[in-house]
């Protein structure tokens, strides 16, 4: 039975949800035992160490681009449509989102996925971030802080097409992409080796960028086969969780498709991953400064990441491996504005303030 004929029986939707539920297990699976967090990364990068946590970034960082970018070479991917790049895009709001976001992962101990991944590992601190990250992020797309957003993005805008595609800007194109992906592959190699640790760094690592891969190629197949219109699209976390919040409390609910199958999916392979690595556990808030700092980052969050467009891998993976202006500019807020979070809140007025909370919280997953 050829994918035409399992569209038509079944319907796009449908195909779409399973698609994303496979695609979104390997993800969750792949970054629950290689610890795969950009918060973590970043911590060691502008704390000038090369480990563990910077390598499997980097890993899922350069197989997201090497892979989508020898497919488009190949003609097997063509992601010209994509929202990331055909869509006009706000500068402005990659910018200042971008560091909203990366300062609200610092406090919250992770990013958008990693709480998904951490929730479904027992984690009550992340389940509770992860929520109010989806009630800001819906709230900044169609509520109360939409006029915000709106403000703050059209500061400065771009337009859609070769505008907003980095390849295109620099000239380079897909060879040149390709070309970079693998210099940063032979970097995360490197950096691999000298850091040490198990198998599970590497498979992981590399596993969550094949993720990434597998939803542009899987959504590009399905848009080209089906006779409806299907968005082309990867991972993300903001748009899928905003979706989510209002299945639950809103009828009609949004149609199904492919977010629909991708956060159950990733939960239940970071469950499957935290069982057989033996690390579920229940852990829960250990005192109020701790509570107030991971709800106010989760709205940093879930406001950052509606207004760059993208979460940590939405952005910062998916948007970067098709070289999109925008998601290049969020990432590098991201990092910007966690890096100088990480050294205002735990290695200045922490240490100061709250030194016993602060090392105690410092060694938080």
């Amino acid at each position: 039975m050829n994918l035409a004929t399992i569209l038509e029986q079944y319907g796009d939707g449908a195909v779409l949800a399973a698609g994303g539920a496979i695609i979104g297990a390997l993800f969750g699976f792949t970054a629950q035992r290689s610890r795969f967090c950009l918060r973590a990364a970043v911590i060691e990068f502008w704390h000038r160490q090369l480990g563990e946590k910077l390598a499997v970034w980097l890993l899922a960082f350069s197989s997201a681009v090497v892979g989508v970018q020898a497919l488009i070479l190949l003609g097997a991917l063509d992601v010209s449509n994509a929202r990331q790049l055909a869509a006009r895009g706000s500068l402005s709001g990659a910018l200042i989102g971008g560091l909203l976001f990366g300062a609200g992962m610092i406090m919250t101990r992770g990013c958008a996925s990693r709480l998904l991944v951490l929730s479904a590992n027992g984690n009550l601190r992340a389940l509770l971030s992860g929520l109010i990250f989806a009630v800001t992020a819906q709230a900044t797309l169609g509520g109360a802080l939409a006029p915000l957003r709106n403000s703050l993005s059209a500061l400065w805008t771009v337009e859609g097409g070769a505008t907003r595609d980095l390849l295109a800007l620099t000239g380079v194109g897909h060879w040149g992409g390709l070309l970079f992906g693998l210099g940063w592959m032979i970097f995360a190699l490197v950096v691999s080796l000298r850091s040490g640790g198990g198998a599970w760094k590497w498979v992981g690592g590399i596993g969550a960028g094949l993720a990434v891969v597998a939803a542009w190629w899987f959504s590009d197949v399905v848009a080209h086969t089906s006779f409806a219109v299907v968005q082309v699209q990867g991972l993300t976390f903001s748009g899928p969780s905003a979706e989510w919040l209002m299945r639950v409390l809103h009828a009609p609910a949004p149609a199904i498709g492919f977010d629909f199958g991708l956060m159950p999916g990733v939960f239940l392979g970071s469950l499957i991953g935290a069982l057989l690595g033996r690390d579920f556990k229940l852990e829960g808030f250990k005192d109020g400064y701790s509570m107030r700092r991971y709800i106010v980052g989760a709205v940093f969050m879930g406001f950052g990441s509606m207004l760059a467009g993208g979460c940590a891998v939405g952005a910062g993976v998916t948007g970067g491996s098709v070289f999109a202006l925008t998601a290049w500019l969020t990432l590098a807020g991201m990092w910007a504005g966690a890096g100088m979070t990480d050294r205002l809140m735990d290695h200045k007025v922490a240490r100061v303030q709250f030194p016993h909370e602060a090392r105690a919280e410092a060694k938080a997953p």
